[in-house]
């Protein structure tokens, strides 16, 4: 059942993707309507794919690399379309779904584990700080795509290459706008993600924090995104030095969640949730 709802997903998702790539081509809003359509249906059936996981493991389906990347996907994805209602910028959508589409079919390729959740991963704890920390990194995806997207337009412009790829992208200041607000939004969450993680250490463990490389990790991507919204609320940084920024932390938090999990840490390892999951 979960391979067929997350094959259906992984199709819609790919020709949402294709579709939204059109859309920057062709600028046509009938492509882009038809895109977010079908991408609003592959997150349905994406979303019933993880219902179903939760179901029935009783845990929230991050405890592999395979579950984890196709819970950061639906994440992104979710996060987009709250974005496209708040701000209506249908471009966004040729950026960061291609990214969603990534990681789904990276997911999708990797092999299952049937699995068996012990108590222990059970815990009301879990699911708030797995799910803060994913929809967070999900903001934070959309600023770094937010910032991509500026570094190509402001190259544009300084270029005086004013073409049809010019006209495509928004303003530097609409672009510089949704960076300071998914960073808003995705900040809070990053940071009850780090405290519910910390409760849910002593649930499990008996001590607030281990010292694991993850969770060392962890603070430093918190420490980076806490000193780029410091600068911009109180410094005033905005525009190309933002940018930058932005996009240094999402590196930060890349190699956090793929770098750390599978080779840095011991107890936030991959492995080490599939022990503790009782594979």
């Amino acid at each position: 059942m979960v391979n067929l709802l997350s094959g259906i997903a992984l199709l819609l998702i790919i020709l949402a993707t294709c579709g939204f790539i059109g859309y920057i081509v062709k600028q046509q809003k009938k492509i882009f309507k038809w895109s977010y359509t079908i991408l609003f249906v592959g997150f349905i059936f994406h979303t019933l794919s993880i219902g179903y996981q939760y179901y029935t493991l009783g845990a929230v389906p991050v405890i592999s690399l395979k579950s984890a990347l196709s819970f950061f996907s639906w994440c992104i994805i979710g996060v987009y379309l709250i974005f496209q209602l708040r701000f209506g910028l249908m471009v966004l959508g040729s950026f960061l779904i291609p990214l969603a589409a990534v990681l789904m079919t990276i997911s999708y390729a990797m092999p299952g584990v049937e699995m068996t959740i012990k108590p222990l991963l059970q815990s009301i704890w879990l699911p708030i700080h797995v799910c803060a920390l994913f929809i967070g990194d999900g903001m934070f995806a959309v600023t770094f795509i937010a910032a991509i997207m500026y570094l190509i337009q402001e190259r544009q412009i300084k270029r005086k290459t004013h073409g049809s790829f010019y006209s495509r992208l928004p303003s530097l200041e609409t672009l510089d706008s949704i960076n300071h607000f998914s960073l808003k939004c995705g900040f809070p969450l990053l940071t009850l993600g780090l405290i519910t993680g910390v409760i849910y250490a002593h649930y499990a463990l008996g001590s607030y924090w281990q010292w694991d490389q993850k969770e060392v990790w962890s603070l430093i991507t918190w420490l980076f995104y806490a000193v780029l919204l410091h600068e911009r609320l109180v410094l005033g940084w905005r525009g190309r030095r933002a940018a930058l920024m932005s996009i240094a932390c999402f590196l930060v938090l890349l190699f956090t969640f793929i770098v750390g999990s599978l080779w840095l840490s011991d107890y936030h390892s991959f492995r080490s949730l599939q022990d503790r999951a009782g594979l």
